[in-house]
């Protein structure tokens, strides 16, 4: 009874597992589900390229000089009975004081003898040409009878003049050597050094005293060839900006003087020289440059029109890449003119509006696909490059 069950059941068993294992064969034999295509290209950033005109900012490096310097020396002999408060090393004075004073008793007395020489020549002057008043009314009364100069008395009066005119010659000798026992400073002065004190004889023509000229200082700086290209048509008047650089760094303004006209025989540079008005500040209340200092100028040369300015680390051997209209990488040899800190300026070599490619993949090739960064691509087209770089 059993047997005969089981023969009837096993049928059917087997027809269930057969229909089952047919299910689950015919489901693992299913395509699986296709892949999301993956895009392969590298992503680079770009930038649109535009050309400006640029005005060209010329660097360079000077000393800073007084305009003048004078060895200051005595005019007149004497002994010094004084000398002014700021008339020492590093002292500064101004245009006409009083530095020292040199006794001035023999020149006072010169000056009362000159004046005294100028009236008696005015006095013998007025005789001579009254006697000639008198010689020329008596020519009047005899006019038939033929007068010399001499009885005319115009010599006499012509030597009595000259006599006049040395005596005031005299005078203003005697006068300017008076005047100059007050030694005087001829301009805006730093006192250098002293040579005098009181109680000090000094002869005419010793040196006295050094000074430098305050109202107007002068900075001399090399322009190299490079820069050289660059610099205006006219360079006098252009306004210059001086730089003290350090812990009180400032700026002055200058203006640039002349072209010294050589070049330089080591260096093969040709300089100009820019002054600034009131170096130490006397009147214009600005910090102080101080002779000697090393200083920064800067100031504005020629401009140039439709330039591009690149960062330096975008060029390499004068090559840049842009991405094409196929989104291709593309080398470009470009013409760069000049250099100002971290840029570099191109003449050629781009077109406005190319896309600059600011990251570079590792390995750039030329017409290397690849993928703008922020830019939405197509599925079609990641396929096809997906298929593209596969079949590569």
């Amino acid at each position: 009874m059993q047997t005969n069950l089981l023969r009837w059941i096993f049928p059917f068993v087997a027809l269930a597992t057969g229909v089952v294992g047919f299910i689950g064969i015919n489901a693992i034999a299913q395509e699986p589900e296709k892949k999301e295509v993956l895009d392969t290209r590298p992503t680079v950033q770009v930038e649109p390229v535009t050309a400006n005109d640029h005005q060209v900012i010329i660097n360079s490096y000077g000393e800073v000089k007084p305009l003048e310097n004078t060895q200051l020396s005595a005019q007149v002999s004497g002994e010094v009975l004084s000398w002014h408060s700021n008339f020492v090393a590093g002292g500064v004075v101004a245009r006409g004081e009083t530095l020292f004073t040199i006794e001035k008793d023999n020149y006072e007395a010169a000056v009362l003898v000159a004046e005294a020489e100028v009236a008696r020549a005015q006095a013998a002057l007025i005789e001579e040409q009254a006697q000639a008043q008198v010689a020329e009314d008596e020519a009047k009364r005899f006019p038939s009878k033929a007068r010399t100069d001499l009885f005319l008395r115009k010599p006499q009066v012509l030597s009595a003049q000259a006599s006049v005119k040395s005596a005031q010659a005299a005078l203003k000798r005697a006068q300017r050597d008076l005047d100059n026992c007050d030694v005087k400073a001829p301009y805006d002065a730093l006192i250098i050094s002293r040579n005098v004190g009181v109680g000090q004889f000094v002869t005419m023509g010793s040196q006295v005293a050094e000074l430098n000229n305050i109202e107007t200082a002068e900075v001399i700086i090399p322009i190299a060839g490079f820069d050289s290209v660059f610099l205006p048509e006219r360079i006098k008047g252009i306004t210059a900006t001086i730089i003290q650089k350090g812990l009180n760094s400032f700026t002055r303004e200058g203006v640039i003087d002349r072209d010294l006209g050589i070049i330089d025989n080591a260096t093969r540079m040709s300089s100009l020289v820019v002054r600034v008005e009131d170096p130490y500040g006397l009147k214009n209340k600005l910090p102080a440059i101080k002779f000697g200092s090393y200083v920064q100028v800067n100031f504005a040369g020629a401009t140039l029109n439709n330039i591009y300015r690149l960062p330096q680390a975008l060029v390499n051997n004068q090559i840049v890449w842009v991405v094409n209209e196929n989104e291709e990488l593309e080398p470009r040899k470009v013409t760069v003119i000049r250099e100002e800190g971290e840029y570099f300026y191109i003449s050629s070599g781009l077109n406005a509006d190319d896309k600059l490619v600011i990251t570079l993949p590792e390995y750039p090739q030329k017409g290397m696909q690849v993928k703008i960064a922020g830019v939405a691509v197509a599925p079609e087209s990641s396929e096809l490059s997906t298929s593209n770089t596969q079949q590569l």
